[in-house]
C-alpha cells in the first residue's frame, strides 16, 4: 500500500470485530486509572535500589547475586514475553521515568531536543554499545558492573530529561526503548483510536496538546503524548511507550488498547505521526539491522565457537586485548554480514525486474520484514536464560534475607533452577519458526506490492536472506551454551 492510496479511516477495525483491553470488565477500569502507572512504578523502583544495592555490595559470584540474576535471566525474558503477548507494557511500567517524573517537579527542562539528532543513530548506536559492553566487560558474570550499568540508566535519563521537554530520553536515546519498539512491532495490541470520525471532528486535538484546565489554557492537567503521536494519523507500536496518557487525555474517551495482526503494520507504509514514511527512514533501516543481527553477535557471544573464533583472530591481529577482537566480531556481524546480504538481496531484486527503486531504498523498505525473525532470535536466546534459570530468583532472595541476619525465608534452595535444557531446546525451535514464518509472510505482502504480477520475483532473494538467518539461528541453539548467572545445570 503506497502512502498516497493510504486513508486512515479505511484501516480502522469494526469496533464490534476488534477486541479492546480497555473494555475489558476490570482490567479496563484498571488501565483507565491514572495512577496505575505510578503505583506499578514504584515497586520496580524499590526492586531497583535494591538490586543496585546486593550488586554493589552483595556477593560477587553472579548467581547468588540479585543484580545479574534479576537483571539478565529474569528482566530480559519476561521483557520479550510480555512483548510478545501483549505489548510494550515494561516502558508504561518504567522506574526510570518515574525518577525523570520527580525530578520535573523540581526543575523544568528549557529546551527542545536538537533537531539533527531527531532520529535513531544515537539509540542505534547506544545500542551497540550495550551489545558490546556486555561481551567486552561479562556483564552477566559481573554484579558490580550490572549494578552500575543500572545507575548509568539512571544518570542518564535524569541528564537527558534535565534538560530536554518532553519525552526525548525515550524517543532519541534510550537503547532498551528502541529494543521494545523494534519488538513490539510483533505484539498483538496496539494502543489506537476507536472511531476516526470523532477524531475529525474533535476540535481540542487533547490527545497530543494535553488536557487544559477549564478556565485557563496555559495550565495542563493531563499530558498528552510526549513522544508526539497524533492519535489520528498514528499507525502501530513503533515509538509507543503504552503510557496511556493519550488515553488520559481523550475527552472523548475515544482511545484503546485494540488487537491487530502481529506485523501487519510491516505490510504497509502509511505517513505515520512523529515517524513519517518507514520506506525513508534509514536510521529505522539501522535499527532493524541491529535488533535482528545482533540477536546473532549476543547468541554468538555465549556458545564454544566465539572461543576458537577469538583466539584465531588475537593470533591474526597479534593482539592480546580482547576488545579489538571483539569489535573485529561486531563488524562482521552489524556491518559486513547485513551489507552482504541486504545488498545483494536489493541488487538481485532489481535485477529480476521486480522492483523500480533504487538499491538502497529497496533495501530500507525490506529489511523491516527482518523484524519478526529477530524477535523469534531474542525469544529464542531470552527464554533459553529465562527458562533454564527460572526458579533462581527463589534462592538468591533467600541468600540476600540471609545475609542481613534472618532466616525468614529459610535457607537458600540452590538446587532450584529452572526446566531442564533437553525441554527448552523445541521452545527456542518454537520461537525461531515463528519469526521466520513471519518474516516470510512480511516479505511476500512486500513483494505483493513491489511486483503485483509476478510477486515471486521479489520475494525470493528476501526469502533466501530470511532462511540463510534462520539457519544460522537454528545452528546456535544446538551448539553448547554458557549457563550464564545461573549456578548450576538442571
Amino acid at each position: 500500500m503506497s502512502a498516497e492510496s493510504y486513508n486512515p479511516v479505511l484501516d480502522l477495525e469494526e469496533t464490534e470485530e476488534t477486541f479492546d483491553l480497555l473494555q475489558v470488565r476490570g482490567v479496563g477500569a484498571l488501565l483507565h486509572w491514572r495512577h496505575l502507572r505510578t503505583v506499578l512504578q514504584v515497586p520496580l523502583l524499590l526492586l531497583g535500589l535494591v538490586t543496585i544495592f546486593h550488586g554493589l555490595f552483595g556477593p560477587t559470584l553472579a548467581p547468588k547475586n540479585m543484580a545479574t540474576v534479576f537483571t539478565w535471566l529474569h528482566f530480559r525474558g519476561l521483557l520479550v514475553l510480555v512483548i510478545l503477548g501483549a505489548g510494550n507494557f515494561f516502558c508504561f511500567a518504567c522506574p526510570f521515568i518515574l525518577v525523570r517524573n520527580i525530578a520535573r517537579r523540581f526543575h523544568q527542562p528549557r529546551w527542545n531536543w536538537p533537531r539533527m539528532l531527531r532520529n535513531k543513530w544515537l539509540s542505534v548506536a547506544l545500542f551497540i554499545s550495550v551489545l558490546f559492553v556486555y561481551e567486552l566487560f561479562h556483564l552477566w558474570s559481573s554484579p558490580w558492573w550490572t549494578a552500575w550499568l543500572i545507575i548509568s540508566y539512571f544518570m542518564a535519563v535524569l541528564l537527558v530529561d534535565g534538560l530536554f521537554k518532553h519525552a526525548s530520553f525515550c524517543k532519541f536515546v534510550c537503547p532498551l526503548g528502541q529494543f521494545n519498539f523494534a519488538a513490539s512491532l510483533l505484539s498483538p495490541l496496539e494502543v489506537k483510536v476507536r472511531d476516526q470520525e470523532i477524531c475529525t471532528e474533535c476540535k481540542t486535538k487533547d490527545c497530543i496538546r494535553g488536557r487544559r484546565a477549564p478556565k485557563s489554557d496555559l495550565v495542563v492537567i493531563q499530558r498528552g503524548c510526549e513522544l508526539a503521536l497524533f492519535q489520528p494519523l498514528k499507525a502501530g507500536n513503533m515509538d509507543c511507550t503504552f503510557c496511556l496518557d493519550c488515553v488520559h487525555a481523550c475527552p472523548h474517551d475515544n482511545v484503546g488498547i485494540l488487537s491487530r495482526m502481529p506485523a501487519s503494520e510491516l505490510m504497509s507504509d502509511p505517513v505515520r505521526s512523529g515517524i513519517g514514511l518507514f520506506s525513508r527512514r534509514k536510521d529505522l533501516m539501522a535499527l532493524m539491522i541491529v535488533f535482528t543481527f545482533g540477536a546473532l553477535v549476543n547468541a554468538f557471544g555465549m556458545v564454544s565457537p566465539i572461543y576458537v573464533v577469538e583466539r584465531w583472530l588475537a593470533g591474526l591481529m597479534h593482539v592480546s586485548s580482547r576488545a579489538p577482537v571483539l569489535a573485529v566480531i561486531f563488524a562482521f556481524f552489524l556491518l559486513v554480514e547485513p551489507f552482504v546480504l541486504l545488498g545483494g538481496a536489493a541488487w538481485a531484486t532489481r535485477a529480476l525486474g521486480a522492483s523500480s527503486r533504487p538499491l538502497v531504498p529497496t533495501a530500507v523498505r525490506y529489511s523491516y520484514a527482518l523484524a519478526p525473525l529477530g524477535f523469534g532470535m531474542w525469544l529464542a536466546h531470552y527464554g533459553f536464560h529465562f527458562f533454564t534459570g527460572l526458579l533462581t530468583f527463589i534462592p538468591v532472595t533467600q541468600s540476600a534475607i540471609a545475609d542481613l541476619g534472618s532466616r525468614l525465608l529459610g535457607d537458600p534452595l540452590w538446587t532450584w533452577t529452572g526446566i531442564p535444557v533437553r525441554f527448552v531446546q523445541p521452545i527456542e525451535l518454537g520461537f525461531i519458526g515463528l519469526g521466520l514464518a513471519g518474516s516470510l509472510l512480511v516479505t511476500y505482502r512486500l513483494a505483493e506490492d513491489d511486483c503485483a504480477e509476478r510477486p515471486l520475483r521479489a520475494f525470493i532473494p528476501w526469502a533466501v536472506v530470511c532462511l540463510l538467518i534462520c539457519a544460522a539461528s537454528v545452528w546456535l541453539v544446538y551448539q553448547p551454551m554458557e549457563m550464564r548467572a545461573t549456578l548450576m545445570m538442571s
